[in-house]
């Protein structure tokens, strides 16, 4: 995992981002979804012949807010896909910022007051680490949906159980963890939905990454 967070950190450095953006905004998206119409919950009863229909009613995303803590490549194309939903996008974005007419830009803190799902599209540094922790959860509305698809650090392990496990945070779903692989308390809970850091795992993404990986050497080796 090392040297997939290295070959991740240099792809950044060097601009690759890109080559990744719509397979995590995707995934962010179908995260989204899956969790408020209980669809991982719902396949885990299927597959354990139970039928409790009244145990999934969901709810629907059109007309919901989704709030994006970090407007960049990522956090962009997630606010356009989920507009084309029907969403309404609010986003969080120190200077510059992405002006695309999807998106109303607005205070962390009216984000997090006005959001009925929050995903988190921001790097990993000293002024982010924990910014999802128990002051910051109780700004936000009763119910609300946590996406995590960046870095596990971001959010406060125990503030983000204790949240889960009262009701104050309805479901949140996470492709990033402080360690990984990931065996927390946080798999205990079964409104906590969890996929082993599968942000960029798409054929294609893959593709277009080895392609860029070459390339990258070639020019190393040129120089």
């Amino acid at each position: 995992f090392q040297a997939e967070d290295g070959i991740r950190d240099a792809q950044e450095s060097r601009g690759l981002g890109d080559v990744y953006k719509r397979q995590v905004a995707e995934l962010a998206l179908g995260h989204i979804l899956s969790a408020f119409r209980h669809i991982a919950k719902a396949h885990w009863q299927m597959k354990n012949k139970i039928w409790d229909k009244k145990s999934l009613v969901g709810r629907e995303i059109e007309g919901k807010t989704l709030g994006i803590i970090g407007y960049g490549r990522i956090g962009a194309l997630l606010g356009k896909k989920a507009a084309a939903l029907g969403m309404k996008v609010l986003a969080y974005n120190p200077p510059p910022i992405r002006e695309d007419g999807i998106a109303k830009f607005v205070s962390l803190e009216e984000l997090f007051a006005s959001s009925d799902v929050i995903s988190i599209h921001v790097p990993l540094t000293p002024e982010t680490k924990g910014m999802i922790n128990a002051e910051t959860i109780k700004k936000m509305k009763d119910g609300v949906v946590i996406i995590n698809t960046a870095r596990g650090d971001l959010i406060d392990e125990n503030a983000l159980y204790e949240a889960c496990k009262s009701g104050k945070i309805a479901a949140a779903a996470l492709d990033v963890f402080p360690e990984e692989p990931y065996n927390g308390k946080l798999l205990e809970l079964e409104n906590v939905y969890c996929t082993p850091h599968l942000g960029a795992s798409t054929n294609e993404a893959q593709a277009k990454i080895g392609k860029e990986i070459i390339r990258i050497l070639n020019e190393i080796k040129d120089v």
